[in-house]
């Protein structure tokens, strides 16, 4: 057993802080890129029911450290105000022919007023795969489109109850301090709290698992920070 593999060993013996996490994604073998942050939450829902099966978004108080292009289905005035608020495209007809013909791929973050729906629900089929299918749950479905732009080019995340009930989302990069991390991971479970469903019983939050892009899964001790 390597040195690295003792250290996941020993580390995954026991519930660890924020900084300790970030400790060990610093001290790991270096790699060419800069390694994203992620997390995992497990839930007490049961995603088979409807009412249970969560989904929304997040703006992360420090950003979530990815780049994030945006296109957005608008026309007329509402156009101009995307644009000036970042939008990377907009358009109607022409922007659905583009997604039609490989662009979804450009995209992050696709975002609709309701009126342009008829033209994005035809695209279900190639948005939905990717998560980014306009939605008024996850504020990608509205009228206020320069305010969706600006949140999503400040780090907004998105996130959706899996089969085992688990939510996925970037939280950041190895290049983040330790309290910016726990910033957001903060923002990210108060907002889970204030969206539980009333149907769900027991405990709520069970469990939060940080990891880097090439590192090991480490369960974080919830009841070291306040949310």
């Amino acid at each position: 057993m390597s040195k690295r593999q003792e250290n996941i060993a020993t580390l995954e013996q026991r519930k660890h802080n924020i900084s300790e996490a970030l400790e060990f994604f610093n001290s790991s073998p270096k790699v060419k890129f800069n390694e994203a942050v992620d997390v995992a939450i497990n839930l007490g829902v049961d995603p088979s029911k409807s009412d249970q099966n969560m989904r929304g978004a997040t703006l992360l108080p420090a950003g979530s450290g990815k780049p994030c292009k945006v296109a957005v289905f608008v026309e007329g005035d509402m156009a101009v105000a995307a644009k000036e608020s970042g939008a990377d495209a907009v358009g109607m007809e022409d922007l659905a022919e583009e997604i039609k013909n490989g662009g979804a791929e450009e995209y992050d973050v696709i975002i609709a007023t309701p009126d342009t729906m008829k033209i994005v629900s035809p695209l279900g089929k190639i948005l939905g795969p990717k998560g980014t299918m306009p939605n008024p749950k996850t504020g990608t479905v509205t009228k206020d489109v320069a305010a969706a732009v600006k949140n999503a080019k400040a780090g907004q995340i998105r996130y959706r109850t899996d089969k085992a009930a688990i939510i996925h989302g970037r939280i950041g990069d190895v290049s983040y301090t330790p309290d910016q991390i726990q910033q957001n991971l903060v923002a990210l479970l108060e907002d889970l709290k204030r969206n539980k469903p009333p149907s769900a019983k027991g405990i709520f939050i069970k469990k939060a698992t940080l990891s880097s892009t090439m590192g090991a899964g480490i369960e974080i001790d919830l009841s070291s920070i306040k949310f």
